[in-house]
């Protein structure tokens, strides 16, 4: 990552969770670290926490992303830029509502589309890195997160895309997507209570937040384009996306694991 001296570092839905976690490890390298979230109370305490900038944002908005755009270059040069912000919605496809189908695709994709196109825009002369939180489920099918996964199978392809494109353009920035498997943040924990959530519990622990800030931070450190977290359970994802006749039987079996210590982890 560039030499920290004076140059900011965007983190977007940072109130909670991977963002607040990436944002500390930011601040104690250095940057000057702005921090956005539509939850404005909880942005702001964040930003008190840590003694950085809030900048209350809806990452679906690409309007919003060229203000917080503007309020990070008024602190100085900007050199890194990470699209965390996030949503899950647990369910079968054909009968989730039409607002939770919309928030996911919205939130995941497009705010990661968007806020990509606001940090090149900025960081386009100086250079810089740009990170997309992507999702283990990227890699392969998750029953029960079906849009949830399309949504992260998206960004990482839009990332590598995106890698490839700046490379052609002869722009100095390089982009990351990491690739977390579930963790113990809000957002899991929110949907607990839903069986078709069963397949984020079928390891023997979750993730912890600070546990993926390290690996973000590892991965802005090189030139690495993609890191899953952890990296043996990619080669599985993989295969059962690659295989899925062999696969999905394999996810029913995890999934009924993961069944048993949801309901006892409630």
């Amino acid at each position: 990552m560039s030499t920290p001296d004076q140059t900011v570092a965007v983190v977007t839905g940072a109130a909670r969770g991977f963002g607040r976690e990436i944002a500390r490890r930011l601040v104690a390298r250095g940057h000057r670290v702005l921090i956005t979230d539509l939850d404005t109370d909880a942005v702001t305490a964040t930003a008190a926490e840590l003694g950085v900038t809030a900048v209350t944002a809806d990452a679906r908005v690409p309007g919003d992303h060229a203000r917080v755009a503007a309020a990070a270059a008024e602190l100085g040069p900007v050199g890194v830029w990470v699209n965390n912000a996030g949503v899950l919605r647990a369910g079968q496809s054909w009968e989730q509502p039409d607002e939770d189908i919309a928030l996911q695709v919205d939130v995941n994709l497009l705010g990661a589309v968007h806020g990509s196109r606001a940090a090149v825009r900025v960081m386009r002369k100086r250079g810089g890195h740009l990170l997309n939180i992507a999702s283990m489920s990227a890699h392969g099918p998750v029953p029960g997160l079906a849009m949830y996964a399309a949504t992260k199978a998206a960004v990482l392809s839009f990332s590598t895309s995106l890698a490839g494109e700046l490379d052609l353009a002869g722009l100095p920035i390089r982009v990351h997507a990491l690739c977390p498997d579930a963790a113990d943040t809000a957002l899991v924990r929110s949907e607990q209570e839903r069986p078709d959530s069963a397949l984020l519990f079928c390891q023997r622990g979750l993730l912890t937040p600070e546990a993926v800030a390290d690996a973000a931070l590892r991965l802005l450190d090189g030139r690495r384009i993609v890191r899953t977290l952890p990296g043996h359970r990619a080669a599985a994802m993989r295969i059962a996306g690659t295989l899925p006749r062999l696969g999905l039987p394999v996810l029913a079996r995890l999934r009924a694991q993961g069944e048993r210590r949801r309901t006892a982890g409630r």
